[in-house]
């Protein structure tokens, strides 16, 4: 393998490079790599943010929203002057910013049916950090008939939980079978959040996605991680594959033709 890091890279990724679980060919691979992350809201402004430090080369980022002032206080890359703006736009703005070798596409769009394909073309790995059980359940099936790594994180309160959807382990699906009923999981605007709680589950799941892209150390695939920021306690929890599951097993559907991704989310086998 010819290496091409030029002196700037070396400078600038020189805390990986020396260490042997990256090394050059470690950051060469980072900077190869393209991830698409689905949120630019509080979960995706830490993955976004850390994934574009550490060098990943091409960033998708995949938000329909426009920044609004009560973002502010946990959607730390986006500022005042934002407001009003598209929260991809805002995002590309920061990365570009922030890593000039990472080349960033922003999208400003609801992902559905009609696009997930082509949003996820091409990636080595996705980061949901949406908010809605919807787009939860139909990346989880995109990722799995594409064979793409799917890291997931959702947030409430003061609590948080993450985990890693590896092509050949369980899904969303053997995890969580069907979405709760509409209404009882209360969403950021009607309960709030505290502002420092989605940096550190996107945090997690920013390592995560270099860990799965470098192919180093053992990721979340089959565990659920729980974080209660009141507590300061992690607890994870492990999870099988589902041999009846209708998207990961040898019976399971292989498209999203015939799914509908409203209420429950549920699919049922014939």
């Amino acid at each position: 393998m010819t290496l091409s890091l030029d002196a700037t890279q070396l400078d600038r990724y020189s805390r990986h490079i020396i260490m042997d679980e990256v090394g050059p060919e470690g950051q060469e691979r980072l900077l190869n790599s393209r991830v698409v992350v689905v949120g630019a809201g509080g979960l995706g402004s830490p993955v976004i943010e850390y994934l574009a430090a550490v060098g990943v080369g091409e960033l998708v980022v995949v938000d329909d929203d426009v920044v609004e002032r009560s973002n502010l206080q946990r959607q730390v890359i986006h500022h005042d002057d934002d407001v009003g703006v598209p929260k991809a736009e805002s995002a590309a703005d920061f990365v570009r910013s922030l890593n000039p070798d990472v080349t960033v596409e922003p999208v400003q769009t609801r992902v559905d049916k009609s696009n997930v394909y082509e949003l996820v073309e091409g990636a080595d790995a996705v980061v949901d950090a949406s908010d809605n059980f919807p787009t939860r359940y139909l990346l989880n099936d995109v990722c799995r008939f594409e064979e793409i790594p799917l890291v997931h994180g959702a947030i409430y309160k003061f609590e948080g939980q993450a985990t890693t959807l590896l092509p050949e382990g369980p899904c969303y699906r053997c995890l969580f079978p069907e979405a709760p009923e509409p209404g009882t999981v209360p969403d950021c605007a009607t309960t709030g959040v505290i502002g420092v709680l989605p940096g550190t589950v996107g945090c997690i799941q920013a390592t995560e996605a270099v860990k799965v892209l470098l192919d180093v150390g053992e990721v979340l695939d089959g565990r659920l991680m729980f974080y209660d920021a009141m507590d300061m306690t992690f607890e994870t929890v492990p999870y099988r594959k589902n041999p009846n599951c209708p998207v990961c097993s040898d019976d399971g559907v292989d498209s999203i033709a015939d799914i509908e991704y409203v209420e429950s989310c549920a699919i049922t086998l014939d």
